[in-house]
């Protein structure tokens, strides 16, 4: 019952967002933000003691400023995803920008399959579904299962609204090696929190653990890594430059190759939390172990 009302109100959401449309939906998400954040701050302490972890040298109310814009970037977020089911092949190409897909093609083209990468960054799920609209190539798409099934549905149906499919997180390994076996794409969010047995690496200063899932499959099967991230520009579009994450000049030990690139990886996505601190997805513990 509980995940039945849940799942009505998001419809309701949904629906909502189609009614008034997505340049209002974009200024309900602001409001939303002072709500949450001021009245009913849901993760906040989370998010605020990241920050401040990550960035020592700003003061608490640089901290606080980020921490709104980081609250008001995911329900931007969240109303484009509640937004999806009507949003037209036109409009996602306006939407979204690629930059660099010749490095894609390229490597596509060398018939060795491709991994590509994103972050919990701007907006994670257009940057999975317009790739696979815009190279005009099937993406499979290694998810996390939601909690509410009902709600997990409706997601993986408009993740494969065009040419993507969705293999979810968990199920067996064999399935994400066997769409590399035949030379196609996966695509997943590289910037999970790993095990706390996993490899520790650097990351703004502080070691976390890293998940080591996507370093692993390039080696085993000598697939090329494809990093984009989406960064939201004022006007709600979204800028994806491509690039690959080398795999030249690493150790001979295969350990050592992993975590070599794991943290080449990290330092990636680094660069880019630097540059848009409120655009990330602030609101999980990363330095929990």
């Amino acid at each position: 019952m509980k995940n039945r009302i849940e799942y009505i109100l998001f419809l309701a959401l949904s629906y909502l967002c189609r009614l008034i449309g997505l340049k209002m939906s974009h200024k309900t998400a602001k409001i939303l933000a002072y709500l949450f954040f001021y009245f009913i701050p849901i993760r906040k302490d989370v998010v605020i003691d990241n920050l401040t972890k990550a960035f020592p040298d700003k003061s608490e109310k640089e901290i606080r400023t980020i921490a709104f814009n980081t609250f008001h970037s995911f329900l931007i977020t969240l109303v484009e995803i509640l937004y999806l089911p009507w949003t037209t092949e036109e409009q996602l190409n306006d939407i979204v920008k690629f930059f660099n897909l010749d490095i894609f093609e390229k490597r596509y083209l060398e018939n060795n399959g491709l991994i590509v990468l994103s972050a919990h960054f701007g907006n994670w799920e257009y940057c999975a579904i317009a790739g696979g609209l815009i190279t005009q190539r099937k993406f499979s798409v290694i998810v996390k299962p939601q909690r509410n099934p009902l709600v997990n549905d409706w997601l993986n149906k408009v993740r494969t609204k065009w040419n993507n499919e969705v293999v979810t997180l968990g199920v067996s390994i064999r399935n994400v090696f066997a769409v590399l076996m035949k030379k196609e794409i996966v695509a997943m969010v590289a910037d999970q929190r790993g095990p706390e047995e996993s490899i520790k690496l650097d990351f703004f200063g502080r070691k976390t653990s890293v998940y080591t899932g996507p370093a692993v499959l390039s080696l085993k099967m000598n697939t090329p890594l494809i990093i984009g991230i989406a960064v939201r520009q004022p006007d709600f579009r979204y800028k994806i430059v491509l690039e690959e994450i080398s795999r030249d000049n690493l150790p001979e030990n295969y350990e050592e190759k992993i975590i070599e690139l794991s943290k080449r990886m990290i330092e990636y996505l680094e660069s880019y939390i630097r540059k848009y601190p409120e655009q990330w997805f602030w609101m999980h513990r990363r330095w929990k172990h």
